[in-house]
């Protein structure tokens, strides 16, 4: 029954509810002026935005710069890291292997990798393809991300140790947004498709698409110019860092792309997989499948009370799905080291919309959808006001988070134990190994599989 509604819901909004609404034509020029003074008031090194409409590039172009305190400018070929919004790519892949005859969606995974095991020998068993693809997999969201993270483990080798994460739900009930099942879709697109993942991205998706300076690892940066910078902002400024290598967990966010490119693929999602006159990606049915509901959200008064025309959230195959002023809405957001993205599509309307971004605030989602009621007309909010208040506000409770952490609550205490008594090495069935040692008579923590996660231990207050 549940399935059933899932269905009928998804069959109307791709029917069009809301049909016969007109879209707004706006003036270029004047909605390049709101996105640039958003960056500058939100405080954003650089941003690249495309949007497409009715199959013609509207806009693509590039404000600010690609590196704070150097003036090389961002233009609609400027790449950036897209994270998350890599994950459609994974599902697009899926469907074409799928079309093709060589896996079906409701597969179980380990007819394709029989050397998976999740927290359940019942789940391990029962757990489809389609279910990598829409966080219902029953673990906790970013639950594991840890063991990609730096490390020098493989997809596979993750996979394996994910066995030992707990359940943080049910099974195929509870949402639970997980990077570790699409590192499952990536090696069941290396089994079934004969190509690691980066090679089948590039030969299947890219090269097809005509994405000429989007790739799939920092590794080819150094091949490539005009590369944005990735930025870390805290309460006081906004500070440079390294771009970091997330190759292990490329199915799951490892493209880099400009805006330019951005647009090529926006314009065939909206033609639900068409590329032009002779070629597909693939077909409406699979486009159907990528945007139906199948993990349905909590949706909030809070939610409502933010998206008054909104009524419902839920994720598809790669894909987040909601409504919006009678339109389904496909979106989906993307956080990288330095770097976020937003991409948001509006299939009734042939409206899509990508803005990338080199730092880590809240733009990206409050900028498509400034731009979204731009399109569509009516009422408006002000959403890059109310993200900008909360991106602020929520900056202040993390810092404010750490101080409450490391702030004693007891004063004038003493360890009960001797430092000599903490030194030795911690094994974890799910991450590895780690040291505690002395160095400089202070107690430091290393995390052996990220040689970069290196703390020292202070006491705090007792025995923490």
């Amino acid at each position: 029954m549940f399935s059933r509604l899932l269905m009928i819901v998804t069959a109307l909004l791709w029917c069009g509810v809301g049909a016969g609404q007109t879209t707004v034509q706006p003036d270029p020029t004047q909605l390049a002026g709101v996105i640039e003074q958003a960056r500058v008031d939100w405080n954003v090194p650089g941003l690249a935005v495309a949007i497409v409409k009715d199959g013609q590039v509207f806009l693509a172009s590039g404000f600010g710069v690609r590196e704070l305190g150097k003036p090389e400018s961002v233009d609609g070929d400027t790449v950036f890291a897209i994270a998350s919004n890599t994950k459609a790519f994974t599902a697009a892949a899926i469907a074409i292997l799928e079309e093709e005859g060589k896996i079906r969606w409701d597969d179980p995974v380990q007819q394709h990798l029989p050397w998976l095991q999740l927290y359940d020998p019942y789940v391990s068993a029962e757990i489809r393809i389609d279910d990598l693809l829409c966080h219902r997999s029953g673990l906790g969201t970013y639950s594991g991300d840890l063991l990609w993270w730096g490390t020098p483990y493989t997809p596979e080798e993750v996979l394996r140790r994910i066995k030992h994460l707990p359940a943080n739900g049910r099974f195929r009930v509870t949402y639970g947004y997980s990077n570790l099942m699409f590192l499952a879709a990536g090696e069941v697109i290396r089994q079934a498709g004969g190509k690691s993942w980066p090679e089948f991205i590039q030969e299947r998706i890219l090269s097809p698409v005509g994405m000429t300076r989007t790739v799939t690892s920092v590794k080819s940066l150094d091949a490539l110019s005009n590369v944005a910078c990735p930025h870390k902002p805290t309460l006081e400024n906004v500070s440079p860092i390294p771009w970091y290598n997330w190759d292990t967990m490329a199915a799951a966010g490892g493209i880099i792309s400009s805006a330019n490119d951005m647009a090529k693929w926006l314009r065939v999602l909206l033609d639900h997989g068409q590329i032009d006159n002779e070629h597909r990606l693939f077909s409406t049915a699979s486009s159907r499948k990528m945007w139906t509901l199948h993990t349905v959200l909590p949706f909030s008064e809070a939610a409502q009370k933010h998206s008054p025309t909104s009524h419902f959230k839920a994720y598809g195959l790669g894909w987040s799905l909601s409504d919006y002023k009678g339109r389904m809405t496909v979106s989906h957001g993307g956080g990288y080291d330095g770097m976020y993205s937003h991409v948001l599509l509006v299939p009734e309307d042939k409206l899509g919309i990508v803005v990338l971004t080199n730092s880590m605030t809240g733009i990206s989602p409050a900028l498509v959808n400034t731009i979204m009621d731009e399109f569509l007309g009516g009422e408006k909010i002000d959403w890059l006001t109310q993200g900008r208040e909360r991106d602020l506000k929520d900056r202040a409770a993390f810092y404010q988070r750490i101080k409450d952490t490391t702030t004693p609550k007891v004063e004038g205490t003493q360890p009960s134990r001797d430092q000599q008594a903490y030194v030795g090495t911690y094994r974890s069935s799910l991450y590895g190994e780690a040291t505690v040692g002395v160095e400089d008579d202070k107690l430091v923590l290393r995390l052996k599989p990220n040689s970069q996660l290196v703390a020292d231990l202070t006491h705090l207050h007792y025995d923490t």
